[in-house]
Order: C-alpha cells, then sequence, then structure tokens
C-alpha cells in the first residue's frame, strides 16, 4: 500500500521509498526514512496535496510524490494528531482575549 492511499486520521511505517535520483533524495532529507512512523492530518478535496505528520512537524506532499512511498501497519491515529493547532477560541477563553 502507499502512503496516498492512507486515510486521514491514520497512521503508518514508512516500508520502502521507490523513485530514484533527486527526488528520492529529497523524502529522504524531509526524514520520510524507513520504518519512520507518519500521521496523515489532512486531505485536499481531491486528494491532493496530502498533509502529513513526520517526526514532530508538518509536511505537504503532492500525490503523485505519496505514491512512491510503500506503507505498512496502518493504524489510527490518536486525536492529537490529527487536530488543529494554533490559538482558537478555547485560547483566548483562557487567557483574558489576547493572542
Amino acid at each position: 500500500m502507499t502512503l496516498a492511499q492512507v486515510n486521514v486520521g491514520e497512521h503508518a511505517v514508512i516500508d520502502r521509498i521507490n523513485g530514484y535520483g533527486p527526488l528520492r533524495r529529497r523524502l529522504l532529507e524531509m526524514g520520510l526514512t524507513p520504518n519512520t512512523v507518519v500521521c496523515v492530518r489532512k486531505m485536499a478535496p481531491m486528494g491532493d496535496p496530502i498533509e502529513l505528520i513526520v517526526r514532530g512537524y508538518s509536511l505537504t506532499l503532492r500525490k503523485e510524490d505519496a505514491q512512491l512511498i510503500e506503507v505498512n501497519n496502518i493504524t489510527q491515529a490518536p486525536p492529537v494528531l490529527t487536530r488543529g493547532r494554533g490559538r482558537g477560541f478555547g485560547w483566548r477563553r483562557r487567557h483574558g482575549g489576547r493572542r
């Protein structure tokens, strides 16, 4: 199965990076290495691009590039990884309305 086929809210373990040359090297440099856990955080309406959480940071990939990454061990991600971050209404309410 490829990373492009993983649903939002699931996490998987990278098994292999297909492809060659500069694209493969760039994917590896971004932290997409074998045995790394990735979580699919968001997906655009047409499925392209895909936002991932890799090693604690957000990464956006084109669907074409995500199809080069083979994954396994797909499971449901904990809610904290799929929830939005930032200083929203709840934060403002707790801190007196200031940003």
